[in-house]
């Protein structure tokens, strides 16, 4: 799906949060009223929530901060402003990952990062579909290259994970935990995911694709299909963070580049602290799902090569590499 740039020059007249009459809106833009009825009816389409009042006009149900490459690049650290190779935003696109996954296959670049308003097949853990309004959340990829293979960056997404807690952090966010292996949560409730993706030798030259998802704010109607307890930035903090997202990407990168970079040489060891000092699963009884499989216990934690350890009914402690996680009810 391709957003036009006449739509995107509609939403910055709407962004400042005002009304604005049709015949205006028209103006501004060179078009019929008739142009941009439909302009604002697709904008209802990609999730944008918009107030009609007769004699006024139009104006968004809630702050929009459209992403800007240079105000996102203004705000970087020098260790992560170092590291970026290119920054690109994207309108409308498939999935933010699958963009990097194919780039890679032709360039061995580091340190690219894709960002987009609006995802048609942005994609969870087990190939789910992730929820993707236009402006409103963070859909963030970066791809990285590795001189050895996988297996010398097991353990990425954890220490990624410490990462995004540390930006939150830095950003206001508290009583932030994660949940093995990849989610971010506040609350018993998730506010973002992680997905890695790797491709490469098995015991040579790799790249990984690592994405982020995180809700700043997800309409109601959109919402509607996820089927597990969620929420946003916007229930944690209010309105407000509405007009800091460039800011958040910022803070996020700040964060995750460094990670990215030194992995190789730093490992899982040097987060494995951290990571269990956000561990909001510890203690609680959860189901761990492979295949068909199901495995019900409580959560000791992860060990030192982050396998996560369950303890059944009978005592017994098992370490699992995998599997789905769904906390069980008291």
């Amino acid at each position: 799906m391709s957003i036009s740039d006449q739509l995107i020059r509609l939403l910055h007249l709407l962004a400042d949060g005002r009304f604005h009459s049709g015949t205006e809106l028209a103006r501004a833009l060179d078009v019929g009223r008739s142009a941009i009825w439909k302009h604002l009816q697709a904008l209802d389409g990609l999730g944008v929530e918009l107030v009609g009042v007769s004699g006024k006009g139009y104006k968004l149900q809630r702050p929009l901060q459209l992403l800007d490459r240079q105000h996102i690049l203004d705000q970087l650290g020098p260790r992560a402003e170092a590291l970026i190779s290119e920054l690109e935003i994207h309108p409308a696109i498939a999935s933010t990952n699958g963009h990097l996954m194919e780039l890679a296959r032709h360039t061995p670049s580091v340190g690219r990062v894709c960002l987009a308003e609006y995802q048609t097949a942005g994609k969870g853990r087990r190939g789910r579909h992730w929820v993707s309004p236009f402006g409103h959340n963070v859909y963030l990829s970066v791809l990285w290259h590795y001189q050895t293979g996988p297996g010398a960056i097991t353990g990425l997404s954890l220490a990624l994970g410490v990462a995004v807690v540390r930006a939150l952090s830095r950003a206001g966010v508290q009583e932030v935990g994660l949940k093995w292996p990849n989610d971010i949560y506040w609350r018993g409730r998730k506010l973002a995911g992680i997905l890695i993706e790797v491709s490469g030798e098995s015991s040579g030259p790799c790249h990984a694709v690592a994405g982020l998802g995180l809700n700043l704010y997800l309409p109601e109607r959109q919402a509607e299909p996820i089927e597990q307890a969620w929420v946003d930035l916007r229930h944690i903090m209010g309105e407000e963070v509405m007009r800091q997202r460039n800011r958040l990407v910022a803070l996020l990168l700040n964060e995750m580049l460094p990670v990215l970079a030194d992995f190789e040489q730093r490992t899982l060891q040097d987060f494995i602290d951290d990571w269990r000092n956000f561990d909001c699963m510890r203690g609680k009884a959860v189901n761990v799902l492979i295949g068909e499989q199901a495995f019900a216990g409580i959560v000791r934690g992860i060990d030192d090569q982050g396998l996560l350890l369950l303890e059944d009914h009978a005592g017994r402690v098992r370490a699992f590499a995998s599997g789905e996680v769904s906390f069980r009810p008291a």
